[in-house]
């Protein structure tokens, strides 16, 4: 398995973000967490069978959710005509 670092350096706005700021954010989260789902993955392959079913089962709900995060990052771009 090979070393990861990344930085979460990005800001939090709790104002209502514009639809190209959310578009953004939509589409950086769902690039970000589909990289931790395939980095769950690949942690799962090197523990005790019991744990890597709860690993695999963790990551593929943050798989689904994500793909609900990329449905909605497409209809506000059908509704706004702007994509990212």
């Amino acid at each position: 398995m090979s070393e990861h670092h990344h930085n979460h350096d990005h800001h939090h706005h709790h104002e209502n973000p514009s639809p190209e700021e959310a578009k953004a954010l939509l589409s950086y989260m769902t690039d970000h967490n589909r990289h931790h789902v395939e980095e769950l993955l690949e942690l799962s392959a090197a523990l005790p069978e019991e744990i890597r079913a709860m690993v695999q089962e963790a990551a593929e709900t943050l798989g689904k959710g994500t793909d609900q995060l990329q449905k909605a990052l497409e209809q506000l771009e059908e509704t706004s005509h702007v994509s990212v």
